[in-house]
């Protein structure tokens, strides 16, 4: 098993396959998102990895991310959780949907969340412009558990479509913003112990989120230089405190299912049928 707390130098799937099964309890990436390079106008032209490629035969990309997946559901725990971000891509005018290699893989997809990054990278206007991306919360049974234990509900109500902007000051090509991780961990660990991994670490950010949250990580990165940026950002950690905090207050409940029944406000389907006409609150 490879030591914690830091970051492995390799291929994704290599680094997985000499791990153990069984260890992590959550995890949470993006990979690359085989976007073409020069194929694909001057925008992605510039969006380009050090040490990866990212013009792969589709076929071949979809069946190395589908080992990935494979390999990631045998390193984490019955009961655990992976979150994968990618998003919808068009090959000579036919989408590509993720869904289509992550529903191959041996995880169960127990949730599609939409990211509305609120801008999008589209210039021309051959479709309405992409502003959202996909997260699929994938989850490791317990037995026949297909549905798995239930999200508090400060963590519920932050709904499944996420509006947070995208991170615009690193000098890696495509990070995610800290929210992200921060978000996916705190929701499924609500506060118990966890170990976290990263195998496209990147920048670094869902070390960074599992850091300020107490818990140990691992990441795996293929590219010195994004392992050398991770490590100075892990190393002054205190830069990203605000943004962090800022993610974990909005995970609050304003008002318990109680409270609102004492207050003869709106409670679903379990407030009585005297109550009907009562005119209702806010539900949080």
């Amino acid at each position: 098993m490879y030591n914690l707390n830091r970051i492995v130098i390799s291929d994704a799937f290599l680094a997985l396959k000499d791990m153990p099964s069984n260890t992590f309890s959550v995890g949470v990436t993006s990979p690359p998102y085989n976007k073409g390079e020069k194929d694909k106008g001057w925008l992605v032209d510039k969006v380009k990895y050090n040490g990866a490629c990212d013009a792969k035969e589709e076929e071949l990309y979809q069946q190395e991310q589908v080992e990935v997946l494979n390999e990631l559901y045998r390193v984490t725990k019955p009961g655990g959780s992976f979150f994968y971000n990618h998003k919808l891509r068009w090959l000579k005018g036919r989408m590509i949907h993720p869904f289509s290699w992550v529903s191959q893989s041996t995880w169960v997809v127990r949730q599609e969340i939409i990211w509305h990054r609120k801008i999008a990278a589209n210039i021309r206007g051959w479709r309405f412009w992409q502003t959202e991306e996909r997260i699929f919360w994938l989850y490791k049974a317990v037995g026949n558990n297909l549905i798995g234990e239930e999200l508090d509900s400060r963590h519920a109500m932050l709904s499944s479509v996420w509006q947070i902007p995208p991170e615009r000051k690193s000098p890696h090509p495509a990070p995610f913003p800290i929210e992200i991780p921060t978000r996916c961990i705190f929701s499924v660990l609500n506060g118990k112990p966890g170990k976290v991994i990263d195998p496209y670490a990147g920048s670094g950010t869902t070390l960074v989120a599992a850091k300020l949250l107490g818990l140990d990580w691992l990441g795996i990165e293929i590219c010195e230089d994004y392992i050398k940026l991770a490590e100075k950002r892990l190393a002054n950690i205190e830069h990203e405190r605000q943004r962090f905090e800022k993610e974990v207050s909005l995970h609050i409940i304003r008002k318990t299912f109680e409270e609102r029944k004492q207050n003869g406000e709106w409670v679903g389907r379990y407030r009585k049928d005297g109550d009907r006409h009562k005119e209702s609150g806010n539900l949080w």
